[in-house]
């Protein structure tokens, strides 16, 4: 039989070997396997039970106090210390510069780096998820759509990275500073744990992935502090 006869193949079967349309399918094919932006994150079950009982068991009190802590993680405030503390290690040794320069580009970095990711994640915060929690004096934070990953625990784990160079009880400090701040984000409901967890990775690694930039510390200052890392 010949394929192009009058009425072998007529209608959508002529229209599938038009190279024009198996072409368009193609297209339309590739478009659809294309990863989707922006893309949904998902609490996990732990996230959900965390933030369940936190909701449940909070009270205005605890709540306003978490709400003062977590401003010492805010991306404003870290950048003007940051920027001071550039400004004032201007007339210093090369050991204070070099750390006043680093700060400053991780404070820069980590500021923009989360508000990129929430162009490319959606993910719904978990005071916008509970009434009970709303009862119990927790408020609304940030943009709805906006839990992952968490900015405030992504300056966090940069600032803990850094304290590394550090002799071993500010390291310690610090640390524990840093990580008090990030759980502050979680009792306040604005992020889910995973997001704290993931935002306070990545501070860590792009504090370290600036260093083969900027090249903190320099060899004198981990001389001097014999720091381990």
């Amino acid at each position: 039989m010949n394929l192009w006869d009058g009425g072998a193949l007529e209608g959508p079967h002529l229209q599938s070997l038009d190279p024009m349309h198996m072409a368009a399918r193609t297209r339309a094919n590739l478009l659809r396997r294309r990863p989707r932006f922006p893309t949904t994150v998902r609490p996990t079950k732990a996230d959900i039970a965390i933030a369940r009982e936190i909701a449940r068991d909070t009270g205005p009190a605890p709540e306003e106090v978490a709400r003062a802590l977590t401003w010492g993680a805010d991306e404003k405030v870290l950048l003007v210390l940051a920027a001071a503390g550039w400004l004032a290690s201007r007339d210093r040794g090369e050991p204070l510069r070099s750390a006043g320069n680093h700060a400053l580009l991780v404070a820069v970095a980590a500021s923009l780096l989360p508000h990129g990711m929430k162009l490319l994640f959606d993910q719904t915060r978990p005071d916008r998820r509970t009434v009970l929690g709303h009862i119990h004096g927790i408020s609304f934070s940030g943009k709805r759509e906006d839990a992952f990953p968490s900015g405030h625990a992504l300056h966090m784990g940069a600032l803990a990275s850094a304290a590394g160079t550090l002799p071993a009880g500010p390291r310690r400090a610090i640390r524990a500073l840093a990580v008090g701040l990030s759980l502050t984000r979680v009792v306040v409901l604005a992020h889910w744990a995973s997001d704290v967890v993931a935002g306070f990775a990545l501070g860590a690694i792009l504090e370290r992935t600036l260093r083969l930039w900027t090249g903190y510390p320099l060899d004198s200052l981990k001389e001097g502090n014999h720091a381990d890392f």
